[in-house]
């Protein structure tokens, strides 16, 4: 029997050592450089708070708000605690199981009819207890490395939701940085709105009092009505919108509850200016971008599990020691007796061999969706830093010809404005004047908020990261 206990043992590690696929190694090849200008030196400003390059306070505390209140982080992080306790637990049941059992039991005996029995310890009347207490221990000897490969995947997994955290975290500061410059290019439209309603009512008072004279037609006034209405229906408009991006603000940072009057403050003159992007290698993604980081992890935590299922083949060996106490009390006999065992036991599957090979062909193939999940990850992050890169260049060249072009077409518009009302030129020419100068400014004002925008996603895709030790804990949350 121990001969065939023998081959048994041999058939199965060989089975498993056979079965058990070395993790591919994962194509991440990338170019040297990216195909777009290179920014400010790599150590000038921190990846990791990317959004005080920006100098807004503003802007810094409702992110601050945000990475604590906003649901999203807190449902990120409860997920990173469920992982680590999940860690935990599991290792913990690779150690030694056992419990204290005891009992006692008491029997009241009366003979009823018979001949009655007076020997001692053998009496068939009056009271006998019985106790007993003992400890047995249960324990699965890890002889092949079960537990080592059950904390690579638990690991693994604690890893990944670490960084799944830090992905929802990078995500949610770039979404509360995209809104709060949609806010402010929506605050200064609404300012330009409202600063056209006023040209257009000043024209349109010129032109009543010029037609009062006679010295101009009546219709110039009724022409200027008509742009006067549809500037004012411009200002409701943007206000609506405003107003609409500014409880999307608070909704991110979790302030829900509170009005939106909160959030207003001093319009900016400008939108502002857009800072220069640290200088990124595209091989710096791979130790940077959270989501890449997230997918190298889940390779090890697949990787863990296939190592376990091949293992399972394998025997399984088992010791099982105890200690016990026991007491007897019988009419005019006691007795007390305290024992301890070792035992041990050894179990190998045979009939479920076919089972255990397919479970362990689905975990290979698991881990190399892993791996290519991770090679797919490592070329969006590619594709997405040099596209934010190249396009924020393309905007920033986009601004300086559209500040260039609004400073003409305001000096030409001031110069037709003087002359209508001095009576050198007609209405046409300052409205034409005007509209091509308030067309500009929209355009640049677009294209500033743009830029902006985009230099928020060109942060998000260089990556950025927190230490695990930033989650806030549930009292924080609240």
């Amino acid at each position: 029997m121990r001969s065939a206990l023998t081959t048994t043992v041999a058939v199965a590690a060989c089975l498993a050592i056979s079965a058990c696929a070395s993790v591919r190694k994962p194509d991440v090849r990338l170019p040297a450089n990216f195909e777009a200008p290179a920014g400010v030196p790599a150590g000038a400003l921190a990846l990791d708070r990317w959004w005080t390059s920006y100098n807004d306070p503003a802007l810094s505390a409702l992110i601050d708000q945000a990475l604590i209140a906003n649901p999203d982080a807190r449902s990120a992080a409860a997920r990173l605690r469920e992982a680590r306790a999940t860690r935990a637990s599991g290792l913990l049941q690779t150690l030694p199981t056992g419990q204290v059992a005891a009992s006692k039991k008491r029997t009241d005996t009366k003979q009823l009819a018979g001949t009655p029995i007076n020997i001692p310890g053998f009496s068939n009347s009056g009271v006998s207890t019985a106790e007993q207490a003992t400890f047995n221990v249960s324990w699965d000897v890890d002889v092949f490395g079960r537990t080592f490969a059950a904390n690579r995947a638990l690991s693994g997994d604690v890893a990944a939701a670490r960084f799944e955290y830090e992905a929802a975290r990078a995500s949610l500061a770039a979404q509360v940085a995209d809104a709060y410059f949609q806010a402010r290019g929506l605050a200064i439209q609404l300012e330009d709105a409202r600063e056209t309603a006023r040209i257009e009512q000043s024209l349109f008072d010129t032109a009543t009092k010029r037609a009062q004279v006679g010295i101009a037609a009546s219709s110039d006034a009724d022409r200027v009505a008509g742009d006067l209405a549809q500037a004012r229906a411009q200002a409701e408009n943007l206000a609506a919108q405003l107003q609409v991006q500014r409880r999307t603000l608070l909704v991110l940072a979790g302030r829900a509850s509170e009005p939106t009057a909160n959030l207003q403050a001093q319009t900016p003159a400008l939108v502002g200016e857009v800072p220069r992007i640290p200088a990124s290698l595209p091989s710096e993604l791979l130790g940077r971008r959270p989501d890449v980081r997230e997918a190298q992890a889940r390779i090890a935590s697949a990787s863990g599990r296939a190592d376990a299922a091949a293992l399972a083949l394998l025997p399984t060996f088992t010791l099982t020691p105890g200690i016990g106490w026991a007491k007897s009390t019988q009419p005019g006999f006691t007795s007390t007796t305290r024992n301890w065992s070792i035992g041990y036991g050894v179990a190998q599957p045979i009939l479920a061999i076919p089972h255990l090979l397919a479970d362990l062909k689905a975990s290979n193939a698991r881990t190399e969706q892993a791996v290519i999940a991770y090679e797919k990850a490592v070329q969006t992050a590619f594709s997405e830093a040099e596209s934010a890169l190249v396009q924020l260049d393309a905007d920033r060249r986009r601004v300086t010809l559209l500040s260039d072009g609004e400073a003409r077409a305001r000096r030409g518009y001031e110069a037709s404005r003087i002359g209508y009302d001095r009576g050198l030129s007609d209405l046409q020419t300052a409205l034409n004047a005007e509209q091509s100068w308030r067309a500009t400014r929209t355009q640049l004002t677009a294209a500033q908020v743009q830029a902006l925008r985009r230099s928020v996603q060109a942060y998000k895709a260089l990556g950025g990261g927190w230490a695990a030790e930033t989650i806030p804990t549930q009292a924080q949350a609240r």
